[in-house]
């Protein structure tokens, strides 16, 4: 399989993230890539694709915003990476405001997320992988995976949040339906709820999204990801939430997948879109499911049975030095 990744992608390298009511060190760092790199083999560079395909998903102000904010935080005073620490909770409009500490609670949603110097590099060069491995199978291949760096799916149209940026997955499913393709469909398998993605698709008929994922009830982003948001307007019935308890084994996480993925097919789809996130996984620190490594590769055929030409986008997955062998099971049923 055709896997997509860019050196610059390592740029994005916040020191410390407020988790649990204390700072501690950034848990999405360069060294999750590096294991899936070494464990992966023929990785291609992206093109360049521009900002266009990018601006299909995200907000002008949002992407001014993004590029700005480290630099605009630098010339306010402040050192190291800038934070948000105030949110309109009511009453969340577009402003014209004229403080960095502002624009930072407009355009975010939670304060696990700052940014750094290199941030926006990151997150563009990873959506470029996102649509590198959408031209390829646009082109005929069967499958392609996008190891993208900062993930994207918990980011919206324009906020950020929980470690996201660019939403990798969406600007994926746009390209596909600006190149012809009809009805996407977009399965995440990440343990957390891709409220950014849900978000970006909620009114629209024309993409299914399906999330299986912890119970927000009990685990972030805890306010998105419930049974009963199934889209609106247009969308509606094409939002299919499927959360699980925690300590979900494989038997229990195959029967919702069955469901997930008997939805994909009523849906008639012509194409599908994978947020894979490896944080389902046993050993992850920050998560609480119970798949073991080969537990991947059944998942990942039972999906590619779908017969569907397939996006693979990384998403999370905090568990390092297991990470690449996780990666390497799930795209090994792909065959």
């Amino acid at each position: 399989m055709r896997t997509f990744f860019d050196p610059r992608q390592h740029d994005h390298a916040p020191a410390m993230e407020l988790h649990n009511g204390a700072y501690v060190p950034y848990a999405e760092h360069r060294g999750r890539m590096e294991n899936v790199l070494e464990a992966l083999s023929d990785i291609e560079t992206p093109r360049d694709y521009g900002l266009e395909p990018i601006r299909r998903v995200h907000r002008d102000n949002y992407l001014e915003f993004l590029e700005s904010a480290h630099k605009r935080w630098v010339e306010a005073g402040r050192t190291g990476d800038a934070h948000g620490y105030a949110w309109p909770v009511v009453g969340r409009r577009p402003l014209k405001l004229n403080r960095i500490d502002a624009d930072l609670g407009q355009f975010s949603f939670d304060a696990s997320s700052p940014i750094a110097a290199g941030t926006w590099s990151s997150a563009y060069w990873a959506a470029q992988s996102a649509l590198a491995a959408t031209e390829a199978v646009l082109g005929g291949d069967r499958s392609a995976f996008a190891l993208c760096r900062p993930p994207g799916h918990h980011c919206g149209a324009d906020y950020l949040g929980g470690y996201c940026f660019i939403n990798n997955v969406a600007v994926a499913a746009e390209a596909a339906i600006a190149a012809g393709r009809k009805r996407i469909a977009i399965l995440d398998v990440d343990y957390h709820h891709g409220n950014g993605t849900q978000d970006i698709f909620y009114d629209r008929g024309d993409v299914l999204f399906v999330s299986i994922h912890a119970y927000p009830a009990t685990d972030y982003p805890f306010f998105w990801g419930h049974s009963d948001e199934r889209g609106e307007g247009a969308g509606e019935g094409a939002t299919l939430n499927l959360p699980l308890p925690r300590g979900t084994d494989l038997a229990s996480y195959m029967a919702a997948l069955e469901t997930g993925l008997a939805a994909i097919r009523a849906f008639g789809a012509d194409m599908l879109c994978v947020s894979f996130g490896a944080d389902t996984f046993a050993g992850d620190p920050i998560s609480q499911f119970a798949l073991q490594t080969a537990d991947y590769t059944p998942i990942a055929r039972s999906i590619a049975a779908l017969d569907l030409p397939t996006v693979i986008v990384m998403e999370g997955g905090y568990a390092v030095d297991a990470l690449g062998a996780n990666v390497a099971a799930f795209l090994a049923g792909f065959g």
